[in-house]
């Protein structure tokens, strides 16, 4: 495994710092990270994004979804079973689990929705009006009134 040291940045930028942390966040965890659930990031337009997580065996009220300082953070806890069962192959994974991930500035949750063992999570990116670009209208300029004439018509005059 290859480490990064992003001391250097650190020195000599202003207000990176927090980019750095983020990259600096995710390639301590990407070693560690584990696969499970599986799950789609999709861009569904220029400023809409959709999360789709694998939940398969888990209902609507074991499922969390909270969002915390630019983070997105889902959570999974199975109810505790009373029934004993026996399984003689057990392929679905149930197992208790957070997922998350790194929001960007101006992005936010605008609904989840659960169905077919599937779990979407709508994003949207807005942008502050004082951020979007903005086109500048162009006037002509007014015509300057010429010296030499004054200077003419003081001639002119003498």
């Amino acid at each position: 495994m290859r480490t990064y040291d992003f001391a250097p940045l650190y020195r000599s930028t202003v207000g990176f710092d927090q980019l750095a942390s983020m990259m600096d966040r995710v390639l301590s965890n990407d070693a560690g990270q584990s696969s499970y659930p599986p799950y789609n990031i999709e861009k569904t337009d220029d400023d809409h994004y959709r999360i789709s997580i694998a939940v398969a065996g888990f209902s609507a009220d074991e499922l969390s979804i909270e969002v915390k300082e630019h983070a997105l953070i889902v959570t999974a806890r199975k109810a505790e079973d009373d029934t004993e069962r026996t399984y003689l192959h057990r392929g679905i994974a149930t197992r208790a689990f957070e997922r998350r991930f790194q929001l960007a500035d101006h992005v936010r949750v605008t609904g989840a929705s659960h169905a077919d063992g599937m779990l979407h999570i709508d994003l949207e990116r807005e942008i502050p009006e004082a951020l979007k670009p903005r086109r500048i209208e162009i006037t002509s300029a007014k015509p300057a009134i010429s010296s030499k004439k004054d200077v003419v018509d003081a001639e002119t005059v003498n």
